[in-house]
């Protein structure tokens, strides 16, 4: 038996949000609201985590194989109710002493109220725990109504609640730990006889604490464990607490923003101290960032790791590695399984693609490296390319340490300069090159006077 499950209720449809996509799966700060709730039940140490899928299921089994953790899918293809939802997951239930019931779309959820919950929850040795909020605007919330001793009493919806109890600011944030046998009695006792026609989860709380068994309450001290999103506007106000709360953790944490103008950061981006990021930029995905860095302004990085000094101008970078020391931009560009050695030089209009860059090396404008393993302190003129691609298959290209590559090489790949060798300028190499070799490939000037369009354009 499973010490403790989660069941995460995901089968919304989402209709307001006008999306072909599964309300969970909209992104705050570029993550899944789905995603949000999985890595709090996952920091929360729960034995097996299953969701609660509805029509749109493949769009949330094809989102949980992206994250590679096992995970119990099951199917709620009627929306009866939260309680029909959680009924889904009866096998779950079977083999769990306790379960949390969390809902997919309310992504501020955090790990520390739910282990505080569960640690009441079995100190009380209670059949539910309520996981409530305090806010100031309780409106459309169910009211948590506590008796004498502070256990719940019920739960009171808003238009069934009168006008003592609309007074009360304790709301229901729609998570739950149950006792996994208690919860189990007592789904098959609930009923739909009610205007929705629905099941309520709500019911088997009351259920569960009518059979004896004690209804604790646990109140977060984050009031924002009850934030959802029913509309694009709703989640837009989401992305901006969330952006605003990163911002903030990330100053806490000894990064500078001399302006936070169109900086958006990813909820799972690491960054380290002293380092400035400039105003337009947008972090992503599973970025690391050094100590002591200057990053954009007007700068896209996305699961990338970039190393301590680094300066980073008008550059997009993707799925890379730049180590410390490095200066890129503006206006380049690394694509996905790009290396960037110590203290390279990358400038302006620069496109580097599958490629190791050896250190020292410099790469200073108008060039294009793709499939290339370039050694240390290369130095690359202005308008280079390493053509990769014949149409059909691509190739390699490599370079060894201390060459130089003059303006306007083409290197036709597969081919392999040496260490120290030169490329003259206006050359399209197509043979190796050894070490210490200079390499001209060109055709020989030729001079054709009074050549037919010249005249045509003096006519005109």
């Amino acid at each position: 038996m499973n010490k403790t499950a989660c069941i995460v209720l995901a089968a919304g449809d989402g209709k307001r949000m006008r999306s072909g996509r599964p309300k969970v799966l909209m992104n705050v700060l570029f993550k899944p609201m789905l995603g949000w709730v999985l890595d709090s039940a996952e920091e929360t140490g729960v034995d097996e985590v299953c969701i609660v899928a509805g029509n749109q299921a493949q769009q949330v089994t094809d989102y949980l194989e992206k994250r590679e953790k096992p995970y119990t899918t099951v199917l709620q293809l009627e929306r009866k109710g939260t309680g029909h939802a959680v009924m889904q997951a009866e096998e779950v239930l079977k083999r769990s002493e306790n379960v949390l019931v969390l809902c997919g779309d309310a992504p501020f959820m955090d790990s520390d109220t739910l282990k505080k919950a569960l640690e009441l929850h079995k100190k009380e040795n209670c059949g539910v725990t309520v996981i409530s909020a305090s806010i100031d605007e309780p409106f459309g919330y169910g009211r948590i109504v506590r008796d004498e001793k502070g256990f719940l009493l019920k739960i009171v919806e808003q238009k069934d609640a009168t006008d003592e109890e609309k007074q009360i600011k304790e709301i229901n944030s729609g998570a739950y730990w149950f006792e996994g046998a208690a919860l189990a009695e007592a789904l098959p006792k609930l009923s739909d006889s009610n205007a929705a026609g629905e099941y309520y989860l709500t019911d088997a709380v009351a259920l569960i604490r009518d059979s004896g068994k004690k209804a604790a309450v646990y109140t977060a001290e984050n009031a924002d464990i009850v934030l959802g999103a029913n509309s694009r506007a709703d989640l837009n106000a989401l992305n901006e607490k969330a952006r605003k709360s990163k911002l903030k953790k990330l100053m806490d944490g000894g990064v500078e923003f001399p302006c936070t103008d169109g900086i958006i950061i990813g909820a799972d981006v690491i960054i380290g101290q002293d380092t400035v990021i400039l105003p337009n930029t947008v972090i992503r995905g599973k970025t690391v960032i050094g100590e002591n860095c200057e990053i954009g302004p007007n700068s896209l990085i996305e699961n990338t790791t970039v190393g301590n000094g680094v300066r980073l101008n008008n550059v997009q970078a993707f799925d890379s590695v730049v180590e410390e020391g490095a200066t890129i931009g503006p206006f380049a560009q690394l694509r996905p399984n790009s290396h960037i050695g110590k203290r390279v030089k990358i400038g302006d209009f620069v496109e580097i693609k599958n490629s190791d860059i050896g250190e020292k090396t410099s790469v200073a404008h108008l060039t294009y490296l793709g499939d290339s393993d370039v050694g240390r302190g290369v130095n690359f003129g202005c308008g280079c390319v390493t053509a990769n691609y014949d149409g059909i298959n691509k190739y390699r290209t490599v370079i060894g340490d201390d060459a130089f590559i003059g303006c306007n090489t083409n290197l036709i790949a597969p081919v392999e300069i040496g260490d120290n060798a030169a490329t003259g300028a206006g050359s399209t190499i197509t043979k190796n090159v050894p070490a210490n070799a200079l390499a001209v490939e060109r055709a020989e000037t030729r001079i054709i006077e009074n050549w037919e369009k010249n005249k045509k354009r003096k006519k005109k």
